[in-house]
This record gives structure tokens, C-alpha cells and sequence, in this order.
């Protein structure tokens, strides 16, 4: 069956969190075994495959308007992920002679279907299927030195306006084994950062008597000098765990960086958005991380606009921000997705006045983002070199996970090396490498 395969070349897109970017490791490591070869450009490939995000209105829209363009090419395109299980419909209205649709736990039957296309079929539809034993199958390392490695799918929240939890289902944790011996190849592969990728990195183990803490505790041990990154954690989810997280987190190996969604600074539409938690149970969790982890990076999200939020509950929302002083604020603007509770809702507001909130408290939060920034002006520490810079030079990150812009031509990516921050801006830091007598 699959030797019509052999002479097929894909290309693959990816939109979406790190989760997705894990997602496309695997894609291209099914691939590769069943010997698919990928390629760097569409005008290269026979078949092409997108792997998609269905988590906000502006990520479809912009999907949507590539899948558009990707017609032109007239190609067989294979569209993958979130999306299709959150708007199919809209997939199937964008993109009528469309190859095939996956959702992400058909990912395995790729092989058979690329067979299928090559063979002259179009029109397949496969969504549904058991959760993928993600830490067991082939995969293709998409960056040299960062190794990304999923935990769980799913998770146990049921937020009134996530439609991400149709694509991805309920929590299903993996076993400790599996993650430490996925951790133990791609350091042995050479990464040097290992980012812990989930739903919701909370919940991890709830549902095989297990925590996030145990996990950490056993990946800290292992004999490598690397460093961790812990992915998104939900606040509700998080007080059940935080004072075994904040003893393991006190390792030089997990960096010191948190990313907890509040969302709204107003309980009222905490209530709305069926978050689970209170304004003042999340302003006790970050004043018991930030006492307990100095010069801690908090990363947060906020959506504007949310149905029924008067200009108190955004005032309430502003006044938080400029209180608990976050590192990051991933400000969105609310927008109905497909099936959730919150299309059901009254009260919702006019556009004009979600993009004027939007702004304001984006310029708020730039502000907080760069007099956060300026004061790890002087600083002088270790840190790895991550990342090609966009713009030239190189990304290394610091114990607290912040960006170092370093231009310097004697670095390597995966190296240590030893810097001092000399300028900040709203982003990143700049630095300078520095010998150890300085």
C-alpha cells in the first residue's frame, strides 16, 4: 500500500501553541518512517498538509484566508489539528475540493491516506479516534536545541467560551515513564531546553494518581545540565498543587517562569467564563509564588469584552494588571467560537467598544512589560543560547526565562554563556557577553 507513497513529498504548516508545534513533530516523524519525504516549499511538494488552531476568531480568519491561497496551487491539501473539529463547515465552505480533513488523533492513519490521495481520492473525513500514545510514536525534531514534549491532552475545565476542549476532549495524562524516557532521547539528541507542553500543565497526573510536581521531581534528577519550561497552568487547577510546585521549582534546572490565565479581574465575569476561581484566590497565588520565587517571570492572559463586562469589570480587570505586575499580558479580544455556552449569551457588546478596551489596556500592559523589563538592566548571569534572533544575533534566556538579545558572532546555539544585560526594551532584554573576571 504504501509504496506509491515513496515518491511523495509534503510540505507542512503549523499554526497554534506549542502543543500543535509537538503535534508536527509527530506528523513529520510518521512520515519520515514510512520514508514521505518533507519538504521546505510548496512549489517543492506533491501533497500539502496544514496543521491548524481553532482556540480564537483571528487565528481561523487567518487560516481560513491561507487555505484560500494554498487553493491556487492546486495541489491536494490535507487540512489537520483543532480546526476541523471546532468549524468544519467553514473548512469544507473555504475549501470545497479539499484532499483530506484529520482531526488531531488521526494523525497515524496519515500514511494510509496519502495513499488514498495519491491514488486519486478526495473528500476524506476521519475526526474521531482514541487519544493518541503521542510519547510513543516517531517524531521529527523541528528545532535543534529545544525539545518539546506534551504531557497530557485535554484537560478538566469546561471555560463557557473554549471551544478547544471539542478538538482536544477530556484529560488524558501520560505516563511519567514514557515523558522521562522522551526527555532522556532528545537530550541525548542535544537540546538544552525541554519545554513541558499541555492544556493545561496543572492537571497533569489527576487522572492516574500522579502531579506535575512528581513529574518535575523525577525530570530535575536526571543527569543533564539543561533547563525546563512549564507550560500554561489554569489557576483553578494550580492551588490544588502550589506549595509542592514552588518546592520543586526552586531547582536551577526549571526556569523560573509561570504562565497563569486570569482572564478578568472581575468575579462577576470570572463566573461567566465558568473559570473556577476568584480575583482574590488568584492574587494569592502569585503573592505565594513571587515571595517564594524571587524575580519570578509571570506570564498572564486577559480577554476583553467578555459578554455582560460593564466598564467596572474592565476597570476591576486594569486595576489587577497594574497590581500583580506581570512579566507578559496576552491581551485578546472576546469573539464567539462555534458551540460554546457563551453563544447562548446576552448582553454582548458592539466591536468598536472591544477594540477601544483592547487598546487601552494594551498600552497599560506595555507599559508594565517594559519597567518590568528595565529592571534586569545591570544584571550579570548565566544563560542559554536558545534561538537565531528574527532580526540577526541570538536569543539566550536567563534562570528567569527572559529573552537576551545577544549579537555576537563566538556564540553557539545550546551554549552557556555568561552575560550582562546592557538596554531593555518592551520584549526582551539586550546583552553582552562578558568574561568571567567582569
Amino acid at each position: 500500500m504504501f509504496n506509491s507513497c515513496l515518491n511523495v513529498k509534503v510540505y507542512v504548516e503549523t499554526y497554534g501553541c506549542a502543543l500543535n508545534r509537538a503535534d508536527t513533530e509527530i506528523i513529520l516523524g510518521i512520515l519520515t518512517k514510512k520514508g514521505i519525504e518533507i519538504v521546505d516549499s510548496i512549489d517543492k511538494a506533491t501533497i500539502i498538509i496544514v496543521n491548524t488552531c481553532g482556540v480564537k476568531s483571528p487565528t481561523e480568519f487567518k487560516i481560513l484566508k491561507r487555505l484560500r491561497k494554498l487553493k491556487n496551487y492546486s495541489k491536494p491539501i490535507i487540512v489537520a489539528g483543532c480546526l476541523p473539529k471546532i468549524n468544519l463547515e467553514k473548512i469544507k465552505e473555504i475549501l470545497p475540493d479539499y484532499a483530506a480533513i484529520l482531526g488531531p488523533d488521526s494523525y497515524e492513519k496519515l500514511p494510509k491516506i496519502i495513499s488514498q490521495i495519491i491514488n486519486g481520492q478526495r473528500g476524506i473525513i476521519d475526526l474521531e479516534g482514541d487519544p493518541l500514545p503521542r510519547l510513543t510514536l516517531p517524531s521529527v525534531k523541528t528545532h535543534p536545541t529545544i525539545g518539546i514534549v506534551p504531557i497530557s491532552q485535554g484537560c478538566l475545565g469546561n471555560c463557557s467560551y473554549c471551544a478547544v476542549k471539542f478538538a482536544r476532549g477530556r484529560l488524558v495524562s501520560y505516563s511519567p515513564e514514557d515523558i522521562l524516557k522522551r526527555v532522556r532521547q532528545l537530550l541525548l539528541e542535544g537540546c538544552k531546553e525541554i519545554w513541558i507542553t499541555a492544556q493545561d500543565t496543572a492537571v497533569y497526573g489527576f487522572d492516574i494518581g500522579y502531579s506535575l510536581p512528581q513529574l518535575l521531581e523525577d525530570l530535575v534528577k536526571l543527569p543533564y545540565e539543561y533547563r525546563i519550561r512549564v507550560g500554561m497552568m489554569n489557576p483553578a487547577h494550580l492551588k490544588q498543587i502550589v506549595d509542592d510546585l514552588i518546592k520543586v521549582y526552586k531547582s536551577p534546572k526549571i526556569y523560573k517562569f509561570i504562565h497563569i490565565p486570569v482572564q478578568s479581574g472581575s468575579n462577576k465575569i470570572l463566573r461567566r467564563m465558568n473559570r473556577k476561581y476568584t480575583v482574590e484566590e488568584f492574587k494569592a497565588l502569585i503573592e505565594l509564588l513571587k515571595v517564594s520565587l524571587p524575580k519570578l517571570t509571570l506570564s498572564t492572559d486577559v480577554i476583553v469584552g467578555f459578554p455582560g463586562e460593564t466598564e467596572e469589570d474592565f476597570q476591576e480587570t486594569v486595576k489587577l494588571l497594574e497590581e500583580i505586575q506581570p512579566d507578559i499580558t496576552n491581551v485578546s479580544r472576546f469573539s464567539v467560537r462555534p458551540r460554546t455556552e457563551v453563544e447562548k449569551m446576552d448582553e454582548k457588546l458592539p466591536g468598536w467598544k472591544i477594540k477601544e478596551r483592547s487598546r487601552k489596556i494594551s498600552k497599560i500592559v506595555r507599559k508594565i512589560s517594559l519597567q518590568r523589563n528595565l529592571k534586569w538592566i545591570g544584571y550579570v548571569g548565566e544563560a542559554i543560547v536558545s534561538e537565531i534572533g528574527i532580526k540577526g544575533g541570538f536569543i539566550a534566556r536567563n534562570f528567569a526565562y527572559k529573552p537576551i538579545v545577544i549579537d555576537s558572532e563566538y556564540v553557539t546555539l545550546g551554549s552557556f554563556v555568561k552575560v550582562k544585560v546592557v538596554d531593555a526594551s518592551i520584549t526582551h532584554l539586550v546583552g553582552k557577553i562578558v568574561e568571567n573576571s567582569e
